[in-house]
């Protein structure tokens, strides 16, 4: 036993009751959209566009959490936390509300931008109230809860919105969402907190350099495949001398975030208060926590983007098929951040984070190489289950890293860093996910093309084959119907697109496998000590002399 859990004055336990509304609101925000992908395919089939177009939905509610968390905080702060987060759970409510009754495709991209803008506001809520509520490792276990309440709300939107999406349709699944934004508004009065202090400023040239940078991009990475990754395509909005908005859109937001960094810091010198105070990001620990953090949650939104996108719309199977096929990684991710809490205390983060990262590479490797056109085989679900633990390990940990290294005080504040860091990332990974895969899949189609013997210039004339999106086979044969071609060769050009698909697939997998190994690098820097070993972060505590050196 350390000299620092030798010393620790006993912090009485408090009541597990408020955690039942922050644990229910993780829930409201991490199923809305969980169950987005799963009403994929009948979002398609209502709204009759293709599925990229939905996924902006999901990439918008991302932008807009991304873009306003830091603002959120700073409201929370002044506002207080217990009235702004009732008020937000209702505008949540409305959110899903629209999501219900929406008539067209837009409905529901504006419906996912007032989630995300409430969002913005619940995500540090949740983090600021824990700290008010919890203390020790009751407010570890709390943390931890979060990320089961990820995990868990992701099972259940997959299953439940798969039965429901199968049997009825996609709208009854964001009907259970005003149901329990309705009961976590009624549990918010079981929270405490600090009132807030209308001293607090934000700084709106702050808010403004950030929020824009997201938003260019998250747009830009979202329209890589629609616009050119180099090069203007002709559906692009516009070009610079011939260059795609999407680079220039992604080049811009980061000259503006790096523009943030250098407002915030002269801010702070200046003794203003900044729209995040940048001492949550300190160390080289912290750093690395957050860099962590964002791959993962890209990796996570890539692979729950995927697996609807093929067994919805290449296969054709229902929502239902798509929650059978997700049940093997949703399950195992709530196991996981459910349990991970458990070794903290014998494993340091950095080992658990490099550990975590290996699990992920190989499981992504196994896939590129094992997976089919059928996600239900066992060497498919077992690398699924594998990549499931390394993720649901790794969300909990680095954000209790982050907790856990500053005080109270800055509750808010880590809650922004975590908002902006998850909600970006998901975003970027639904983005990149689909650029990725359609790129692939565009070239691999036009060099099949190509070099067919049975398909003629006359016929791909009629059909742009090697600009084909993702469809399912019937859907192709039914556009070949239309043409002047044989029997032999609408098989010829189904079994190209389907050789083609599968081959996308796994190179995409492939090059997230890359992505993922590329990320151990930061997992290094995590911290060696335990978090029971760790110092009190509050400014007017004194150091333990028991605690292990920073590194």
């Amino acid at each position: 036993m350390t000299t620092a859990e030798t010393n620790a004055p006993a912090i009485e336990k408090a009541s597990w009751r408020p955690m039942i509304a922050l644990f229910c609101a993780q829930i409201l925000m991490s199923f809305n959209v969980a169950a987005l992908p799963v009403s994929l395919g009948g979002m398609v089939d209502d709204f009759g566009v293709p599925p990229t177009t939905v996924s902006t939905a999901i990439v918008m509610y991302g932008i807009a959490v991304a873009a306003l968390v830091m603002v959120g905080a700073k409201l929370g702060q002044r506002v207080g936390w217990v009235l702004i987060f009732r008020i937000v759970i209702g505008l949540f409510a409305l959110a899903e509300v629209l999501m219900i009754f929406a008539p067209t495709v837009g409905w529901v991209i504006g419906a996912q931008a007032l989630a995300g803008a409430s969002a913005a506001i619940i995500v540090p809520a949740l983090v600021a109230l824990i700290a008010e509520n919890y203390r020790g490792t009751q407010q570890a276990t709390a943390i931890g809860s979060l990320g089961s309440a990820r995990a868990i709300s992701g099972f259940s939107a997959f299953f439940i919105g798969g039965a429901l999406g199968t049997l009825v349709g996609w709208r009854p699944v964001f009907a259970i969402l005003v149901v329990l934004a309705v009961v976590v508004f009624i549990l918010s009065f079981s929270l405490r907190s600090d009132r807030g202090d209308s001293s607090i400023k934000i700084d709106i040239v702050g808010a403004v350099l950030i929020g824009l940078g997201i938003v260019l991009l998250t747009l830009g990475f979202n329209n890589l495949n629609a616009w050119g990754i180099l090069e203007a395509r002709p559906d692009a909005p516009f070009d610079i001398l011939g260059l795609s908005p999407a680079i220039v859109f992604i080049v811009v937001g980061i000259v503006l975030g790096q523009a943030f960094f250098l407002w915030t810091r002269r801010r702070t010198k200046t003794g203003k208060v900044p729209l995040i105070a940048l001492s949550v990001l300190r160390s080289s620990r912290e750093r690395s926590a957050v860099y962590a953090m964002f791959i993962i949650v890209l990796l996570e939104a890539a692979i729950n983007f995927t697996i609807p996108l093929y067994t919805q719309i290449v296969q054709g199977r229902t929502p239902f098929d798509t929650s059978l096929a997700m049940i093997p990684f949703n399950l195992t991710v709530f196991v996981t951040a459910t349990l991970v809490v458990r070794f903290y205390r014998r494993y340091s983060p950095r080992t658990i984070g490099i550990f975590s990262f290996v699990l992920t590479t190989a499981a992504l490797v196994w896939l590129s190489f094992v997976v089919t056109n059928n996600w239900e085989t066992f060497p498919t679900i077992l690398g699924l289950i594998v990549f499931g633990v390394g993720q649901g390990a790794l969300v909990t940990l680095v954000f209790n890293v982050l907790v856990t290294a500053s005080p109270k005080e800055l509750a808010g504040d880590v809650g922004s860093v975590r908002g902006t860091t998850q909600n970006l990332a998901s975003a970027v990974g639904t983005a990149f996910a689909g650029a990725l895969l359609v790129t692939i899949l565009g070239l691999n189609v036009g060099q099949a093309v190509i070099a067919h013997p049975d398909l003629p210039k006359s016929l791909t004339s009629q059909v742009d084959l090697d600009s084909v999106n993702f469809v399912s086979n019937d859907r192709l044969r039914e556009v070949l119907s239309k043409t002047d071609a044989t029997p032999a060769q609408v098989d010829a050009a189904v079994q190209i697109n389907e050789d083609s698909r599968l081959n996308a697939l796994r190179l995409g997998l492939l090059l997230l496998a890359g992505v993922s190994a590329v990320a151990i690098i930061p997992a290094v820097r995590l911290p060696r000590y335990r978090p029971h070993e760790l110092p009190d972060p509050s400014p007017t505590a004194s150091p333990s002399p028991s605690a292990p050196a920073a590194d």
